[in-house]
């Protein structure tokens, strides 16, 4: 796969599962990494593991949540980078699922603060100078329920399915300047975050053709092909990951 010796990738929600697994990978192509989270611990801990191997990283802390986190993370990545954000890959997020009626009015200003407000903030603060340089790579992490609906999962799905529609947008937006947007769309994956589902997670990817869950690296393999120049002829996609979930 084509070296990103000479870039910076920030990634969020990369102190574990998917995030974390993308920043080894790309870390392991050679573009300096900047893992982010809430968790200082893991966030170092990642770090930590990345230089191990010889890879380059630092750790910036922020919560997507927060608007005026989001800015300052942006910033901060920039100057950590040597003043440039080459690749950005908006994996953090948050899944809450349960009966519409039950949702809480606070918890759905939260998911869409954090898996769509903070997306579009980032790609505001940091597309146009990848437009200025003529480069640059986008990915953003949605999700299968954001293609059909599934009980107990609208507050997730429609929070993702805004993103597909702006991975689109930011493609005709930033592409014409060399900036390529794409996004990932998982099935149920293996990750800390889905521990607590339990069997709910096997029987949820028994329907797929490939019977069974995915793996945080399977994932991180799509990411890291559509951040690097392999996905060169590749825009405002988005890529299944979801061992044949939406084929059946």
């Amino acid at each position: 796969m084509t070296s990103l010796t000479g870039s910076t990738a920030l990634i969020t929600g990369s102190t574990s599962g998917i995030g974390k697994a993308t920043a080894a990978r790309l870390a392991a192509l050679g573009a300096h990494v900047i893992v982010s989270g809430r968790d200082v611990s893991r966030g170092g801990a990642v770090v930590a593991g990345i230089r191990a191997k010889g890879g380059s990283a630092d750790f910036i802390p922020a919560d997507l949540g927060d608007a005026d986190s989001v800015h300052q993370l942006a910033t901060r990545a920039t100057e950590a980078g040597g003043g440039h954000v080459d690749i950005l890959v908006n994996n953090g997020g948050i899944f809450p699922f349960g009966p519409t009626a039950d949702t809480p009015a606070d918890q759905i200003d939260e998911v869409f603060a954090v898996n769509v407000k903070a997306s579009y903030l980032l790609v505001a603060a940091l597309a146009p100078s990848m437009a200025e340089r003529g480069h640059g790579a986008i990915v953003n992490i949605t999700t299968m329920v954001a293609e059909f609906g599934m009980s107990g999962m609208g507050l997730y799905g429609s929070s993702k399915a805004a993103l597909v529609l702006l991975t689109k947008s930011w493609a005709a937006e930033f592409g014409p300047a060399g900036v390529r947007v794409n996004a990932v769309s998982p099935g149920p994956t293996r990750t800390e975050g889905t521990v607590p589902m339990g069997d709910a997670l096997d029987l949820l990817a028994a329907g797929g053709p490939a019977g069974r869950p995915g793996e945080a690296d399977e994932i991180a393999a799509a990411i890291a092909f559509l951040a690097t120049d392999e996905a060169s002829f590749v825009h405002g996609a988005v890529l299944p990951v979801d061992g044949g979930r939406l084929a059946v």
